[in-house]
């Protein structure tokens, strides 16, 4: 892999006034992810296959290749990509979620056919939505 032609991940912390485990529950399970971002089969257990129903582009096979309750939880999503969640807890009721959505690539394009230099500004203006709007509100709402 020439790393010239890998993309910048995209990055997204919020500061969110709930305690950790809250956060965990909304990012590491699939009511949680459902109630933010979207339907999913997902189940807490490493190395376990889920997948998320997109409304727009159907369903996308993903695996759980990291999982350390309440801290982290990262899965391959589709072909290329892997999503990060990592959890820190500032204090009772702060906790700091980032989300890291690596696995960007000049030469590469999605299932759907849009090269991954077009989508991924697409998916950064889409992932500043979801994180400082949808799962803020779902948590703090």
């Amino acid at each position: 892999m020439h790393n010239e032609d890998n993309l910048p991940e995209i990055r997204k912390e919020i500061v969110l006034k709930a305690p950790i485990e809250k956060v965990w529950k909304a990012v590491a399970t699939s009511e949680g992810l459902s109630s933010w971002w979207m339907e999913n089969t997902f189940t807490p257990e490493l190395g376990s296959d889920f997948v998320l129903k997109s409304e727009q582009y159907g369903d996308s096979p993903c695996k759980i290749t990291e999982l350390e309750p309440p801290y982290l939880l990262g899965f391959d999503w589709g072909k290329d990509w892997h999503l990060t969640f990592k959890l820190s807890k500032l204090d009772e009721n702060r906790t700091e979620f980032t989300l890291i959505h690596s696995g960007w690539d000049l030469d590469k394009s999605t299932e759907f056919g849009q090269p991954h230099s077009m989508i991924r500004g697409h998916m950064e203006k889409g992932w500043e939505n979801l994180v400082t709007r949808s799962l803020k509100n779902y948590m703090e709402g």
